[in-house]
């Protein structure tokens, strides 16, 4: 059964490596460059404030100078049909770049694009051309580069193509060009962090730039913590900002959530960043968290996100913090393992639980009327559960657990999520003689 949660939506969740809407390009294609007619391309984060993966989140704000609307499709990447994008000088594409795109010009360096630089970064190829160029340019192209996209760098940010030519510069600039672009971030970092195209430029950023400069952007999210994390591009820059940022830094975001940290763990990218909370952040900082998870478990273990976070603290949590969790599911793994969220928790609890606390997990199934274990064997989730104590019960604990099905195997069959669990028992049984301890009744 699955244990981990892919809610990521436009992304990719536990690792957050993005994927690009099908009609443009992936600036991680690059290679030598060699230029060939435009073809259709794919494309595609402690001081505490407030607190489905589904798509029901309203678009984010107009950004300053913006219509708030998505960016037009074009002919040259999104197919037959689409307007291409004009220059914003003179109202037609520079000579230059249509001769470039047209596959007019074999040979072509920085140099020469002189004066068309932000024309180049706003289209498809060009904007690869540039990224590609300034891995390995001299200071002085790179210097011209960056003097000429620096006026247009909020509408860069912002734009499909061109927000890659920026995040290049983060990631190659030199620290004064770093400095530079982190001044034109200022009063933006909370609206960008919310837009499609910004808040990948802001999370490059974060893991680009030193901490001093980390300081200066994060700390611009401060009082925007919990809408962040609640949009679907927001939680990302907030992710990243517990991954990459010192902790002390980080007060701002747990604090955020005091009392809020039961409406965090059931949302779908609230549990993503209570994870990399209790990943990253210190241990005075995760107790503070960890306290209302715990008041809130039993919930949260039946919960469509919730059931995460408490398989997270089963998984990096202190034995202390383990057994408490474990607490809550004692007496209860029966009916839980039945529980289409719950029997993930069990599982996990199974695992990480310490050789007493899962002897007495095994145990209530051992003890459990001959119905239950029935029951839960025939489940589609609780046998899952069952296969879990198999593999890793103690000897005796497993040899109780066959003698007690052996009997019902030929019904079991007949079962669909049964037979994983026949199959199992069959194979831990195969080479034992009739009289053998692990198929006898007289071994109990």
């Amino acid at each position: 059964m699955s244990t981990q949660l892919d809610i990521l939506g436009s992304h990719n969740m536990y690792n957050n490596v993005f994927t690009y809407p099908s009609e443009e390009y992936s600036p991680t294609s690059l290679s030598s460059f060699s230029y060939s007619p435009p073809q259709s391309l794919s494309w595609d984060i402690p001081s505490y404030s407030s607190f489905d993966l589904t798509s029901k989140h309203s678009p984010p704000p107009p950004l300053p100078g913006s219509t708030g609307s998505s960016p037009p499709r074009r002919a040259g990447a999104g197919g037959p049909g689409g307007q291409r994008r004009k220059s914003l000088g003179d109202g037609k594409r520079c000579q230059l770049l249509e001769d470039f795109r047209n596959g007019r010009v074999t040979t072509i360096d920085l140099a020469d694009v002189q004066g068309h630089v932000v024309d180049f970064a706003k289209d498809q190829h060009g904007s690869r051309f540039i990224q590609q160029k300034l891995e390995q340019c001299s200071d002085e192209d790179k210097d011209m580069v960056f003097s000429e996209i620096l006026p247009a760098s909020y509408s860069l940010i912002t734009d499909v193509f061109g927000n890659y030519v920026i995040q290049k510069f983060f990631e190659f600039g030199t620290i004064d060009q770093k400095a530079t672009l982190v001044d034109r971030l200022h009063g933006h970092v909370p609206s960008l962090s919310l837009h499609t195209y910004g808040c990948r430029v802001i999370q490059k950023a974060i893991e680009s730039v030193p901490p001093y400069l980390q300081a200066e952007i994060i700390n611009e999210l401060d009082g925007f913590v919990l809408k962040s994390i609640r949009d679907q591009n927001g939680n990302h820059v907030i992710q990243k900002c517990i991954e990459c940022v010192d902790p002390p830094l980080l007060t701002f975001i747990i604090v955020s959530f005091k009392g809020q940290v039961y409406d965090m763990a059931t949302h779908p990218y609230g549990c993503r960043v209570i994870q990399r909370i209790l990943e990253h952040c210190t241990a005075q900082q995760t107790d503070l968290l960890l306290k209302e998870i715990h008041l809130h478990a039993d919930q949260l273990i039946a919960d469509n996100y919730g059931n995460y976070v408490v398989q997270h603290v089963l998984e990096k949590g202190r034995p202390e913090q383990k057994s408490r969790i474990i607490g809550v599911i004692r007496g209860r793994v029966v009916s839980l393992s039945q529980h289409k969220f719950a029997s993930n928790v069990v599982e996990k609890c199974i695992v990480h639980a310490s050789r007493h606390e899962r002897a007495g997990l095994i145990d209530e199934l051992c003890s459990a009327p001959e119905g239950a274990i029935l029951t839960m064997t025939k489940d589609q989730f609780a046998n899952y559960v069952v296969q879990k104590m198999l593999d890793i019960a103690e000897p005796s604990q497993r040899k109780m657990l066959i003698y007690r099905l052996r009997p019902h195997l030929p019904t079991l069959r007949k079962f669909t999520y049964a037979k994983h669990i026949v199959n199992k028992i069959e194979r831990l049984s195969k080479g034992s003689t009739s009289g053998s301890p692990l198929l006898s009744p007289t071994y109990f």
